[in-house]
């Protein structure tokens, strides 16, 4: 059976891709978190969401900072808790949860871990990251974006 060919979606709407890409640039010139937390949380988030081309991606641009060794446990960050620092713990926890909102609702004990740890302009902008990661693998995923991975 073979896949039908699927759009490309920031062909297709231009001006929504260049929206999305705004947030983008603001996430990475206009947020006091560092680039290494940045692409952690895309990589965690598309890893929940399952999209090919984000894992993909954001696992090369966190190779670049974070070593392989601890990329590779990134899924079960929980369980490593000496891999990873209290701030990124807590990036990850709320990652997790605003991810899974629909089913977490956002819990006050996340919130106030997340508030315990991150400044209230960090904390949003940790939130804007999540969020546009989600709004990314809402395209990447249903339109089925290539990887450069090979065989």
């Amino acid at each position: 059976m073979t896949t039908p060919e699927r759009l490309i979606w920031n062909t297709v709407a231009p001006e929504g891709a260049k929206a999305l890409y705004g947030i983008h640039h603001y996430i990475t010139k206009g947020t006091n978190l560092p680039e290494e937390m940045i692409h952690m949380v895309f990589l965690r988030v598309s890893q929940i969401n399952g999209c090919a081309h984000c894992v993909d991606l954001h696992t090369r641009d966190l190779l670049k900072t974070m070593p392989l060794d601890k990329v590779v446990l990134l899924p079960v960050w929980a369980e490593v808790p000496h891999l990873f620092s209290e701030t990124y713990r807590a990036a990850l926890a709320w990652a997790e949860e605003v991810t899974l909102v629909s089913e977490t609702h956002a819990s006050d004990e996340a919130y106030a871990a997340a508030s315990a740890v991150f400044e209230p302009k960090d904390l949003v902008d940790l939130t804007i990251v999540i969020a546009a990661m989600n709004a990314f693998n809402r395209l990447g995923a249903p339109f089925r974006l290539p990887v450069k991975a090979q065989p």
